[in-house]
């Protein structure tokens, strides 16, 4: 689970609640149309402009944000450096037994390919394509999110506008202006919220998963080539260090 988007998640909800409640009743900001307006036109206003199975896939995409942390690229240069070892002492076909082990579909797939043969530009080929149409399907989820976050402030906007027209429209009947303004404000209040604490930030999050996944597979090709190419372990392990910050390359000259 990542922590950090599960904290700021927490926290900014229970900020907000606390506000609240230190203000009066929680029941005055809860108005089923305002929430209409906001979430429900934020819906259709994306259905409008993705793809059905994109709007779909929105959960999976918050899940992923929030349940599946990557491994570090110390873990992986680690694992990786095992695996050649393994490969130079009993060759490619050792690592055969390792696959069923190996949990990751990429890593799985890039030794899978140097077991069966194929030459290393094959392998760096096929890999490469598998990680720009991983990016694509990400750029495509955090756009959602980002068109999410645009729209929901609008839709607030809208009901804004709505509940001062109702408002309006009934000044000489005093118990209709309170549900007018309740409109007015909370649609406002409503877009404004989901926008800044769920849609923006997944959107954020969403593109820093990729960037972070992209640098890990690329680092996983480097690793899957020298592998097939009979580096020594060492060698393998100074070409992934590159991948590396300063701070974590001392950590794995340290091991």
């Amino acid at each position: 689970m990542d922590i950090a988007s599960l904290i700021g998640v927490l926290l900014g909800w229970v900020l907000i609640f606390s506000a609240i409640m230190m203000g009066g009743p929680l029941s005055i900001f809860i108005d089923v149309p305002s929430l209409m307006i906001v979430i429900g036109g934020t819906i259709a206003a994306n259905l409008m402009c993705f793809k059905l199975s994109s709007v779909l896939g929105t959960f999976g995409a918050m899940k992923k944000v929030l349940m599946y942390p990557l491994p570090t690229p110390t873990e992986e240069i680690e694992r990786i450096v095992g695996f050649s070892n393994l490969a130079r002492r009993e060759g490619l076909l050792a690592l055969e037994e390792k696959i069923e082990e190996i949990d990751d579909e990429f890593m799985k797939k890039g030794l899978q390919l140097i077991i069966d043969g194929f030459p290393g530009d094959t392998v760096r080929e096929i890999l490469d394509i598998d990680i720009e149409n991983q990016m694509a399907r990400h750029s495509e989820g955090k756009r959602l999110f980002d068109n999410m976050g645009a729209m929901a402030p609008a839709f607030g906007m809208i009901g804004t506008l709505i509940g001062l027209v109702q408002m309006l429209q009934n000044m000489d009947d005093p118990s209709s202006i309170g549900s007018g303004m309740a409109v007015a404000l909370l649609t406002t209040f409503y877009g404004a919220v989901t926008a800044n604490l769920i849609h923006i930030p997944f959107a954020t999050k969403l593109g820093n998963r990729s960037k972070e996944e992209v640098e890990l597979k690329n680092l996983m090709v480097e690793g899957i080539i020298s592998i097939q190419a009979g580096d020594k372990p060492a060698l393998v392990k100074e070409k992934l260090k590159a991948f590396l910050s300063p701070r974590a390359r001392q950590k794995v000259e340290a091991k």
